[in-house]
């Protein structure tokens, strides 16, 4: 998302109003920004609970730290490398589980006859956002944080290289090695599931 400069200058002013207590714009930079940093923090922890608690970690710290923002640059830049980090600390504070998203009691298994996706489809697209979720936790949460940019949010080497203060050659080389180490395990998860089938129909 390109941003104009009236946006930017607008932006500016809402920073150094904010810096001087004016709640107003304070208000203004939170309602700007909390979905983005929101969506960040759900496709970097996975759960909602977790992603909201992360998103208003995040905002405070950079609202606490307006002082050290340069205001010759570019604001959200700045807001989303301080969410990557506040959730990739949560990441290293986690216990060594694999948490998977539940569905939630919304329907996503009521079928009737003559409707898409059929119940065999959905139990298959389920398990293999439980899977994908399941090789993400694996990963290192710096690791993590590269695939889930670059993937999930579509971000740049340049804007990823902001988001997490890695080098571009890190990126690079973060990111080859994840989709090696996914790769193998992801066909290894299919060589059990295709061993399983055999032996159930035996």
């Amino acid at each position: 998302m390109v941003i104009s400069p009236a946006q930017l200058r607008l932006e500016r002013d809402w920073i150094i109003a904010a810096r001087h207590g004016d709640q107003r714009a304070t208000a203004r930079l939170v309602e700007t920004y909390q979905r983005p940093v929101y969506a960040r923090c759900y496709h970097l922890l996975g759960t909602p609970t977790e992603a909201e608690d992360a998103a208003q970690d995040a905002m405070v710290k950079a609202i606490m730290n307006l002082h050290t923002f340069d205001t010759e640059r570019p604001f959200k830049p700045w807001l989303m490398r301080i969410t990557s980090n506040v959730c990739t600390d949560r990441l290293r504070r986690r216990k060594p589980t694999l948490s998977l998203d539940s569905m939630g009691d919304d329907g996503a298994w009521e079928w009737q006859a003559g409707s898409d996706p059929s119940p065999e489809r959905q139990l298959l697209q389920r398990e293999q956002q439980e899977q994908v979720r399941a090789l993400l936790e694996t990963l290192s949460p710096t690791d993590r944080a590269v695939v889930v940019l670059f993937y999930w949010e579509n971000l740049s080497y340049t804007e990823i290289v902001a988001a997490t203060g890695l080098t571009v050659s890190a990126v690079k080389s973060r990111l080859f090695r994840a989709r090696r180490a996914l790769a193998q395990q992801y066909q290894e998860y299919l060589a059990r599931s295709a061993q399983t089938q055999e032996e159930a129909y035996a």
